[in-house]
């Protein structure tokens, strides 16, 4: 070996080491509130994915979606195909706000798609509840932002996981939450005039 392979050898040897110390610390395991936030693409994609895994470790897990409502997006068409016995999937809203120009209305299905989603989170029998852009919902004031906090902080199962998407995250909720993550927006072909396409945004 050279001189430059034996270093890095041992270079990863000490890291191996440093690391391997700090992850036997890491004993815990918990129910999680999860947030993803920001301006930037994937908050719900990213969330889709934890479904996906709890779906192929056989952890029964629903979705809630707050706003998204009558498009067709390829997450809910293949769990509804493929993987129902093992997600409850609820498309709970009927559209964004400046689509359905009607805040009573938004304000019903709101508050309807939160009373689900605390059922889901109460049953044994659920291991993860997405609540798909439930942050709008909170960031307009169609659901009480305390209602949901002490309702996560007192009533959610210890070892059930709540995602929790949307941008405008308020700060009681990031405030509770054991992981929160900001999508930062660097580009995005919308702006240069490219409209939402098939397995990239739905």
């Amino acid at each position: 070996m050279t001189d430059d392979t034996d270093r890095h050898n041992a270079k990863m040897a000490k890291k191996k080491a440093a690391r391997d110390k700090i992850m036997a610390t890491k004993t815990e395991e918990k129910g999680l509130v999860i947030v993803h936030t920001g301006k930037g693409k994937g908050k719900s994609s990213a969330a889709f994915g934890m479904i996906f895994r709890c779906i192929a470790h056989q952890m029964p897990c629903a979705v809630v979606q707050f706003i998204k409502g009558g498009m067709e997006t390829g997450e809910r068409s293949l769990i509804q195909s493929h993987f129902s016995d093992a997600c409850q999937f609820y498309t709970m809203g009927e559209g964004f706000t400046w689509e359905t120009q009607d805040k009573s209305r938004d304000i019903e299905m709101a508050q309807t798609a939160w009373e689900k989603a605390k059922d889901l989170i109460v049953d044994p029998a659920i291991r993860m509840v997405l609540l798909d852009e439930i942050n709008i919902a909170l960031r307009y004031d169609y659901i009480d932002v305390a209602e949901v906090v002490a309702f996560l902080k007192e009533q959610k199962p210890e070892m059930t996981h709540v995602v929790l998407t949307g941008r405008n995250a308020k700060e009681e909720l990031l405030e509770i939450a054991d992981l929160a993550t900001e999508m930062e927006l660097l580009k995005h072909p919308f702006r240069s005039g490219v409209k939402a396409q098939a397995g990239v945004e739905y």
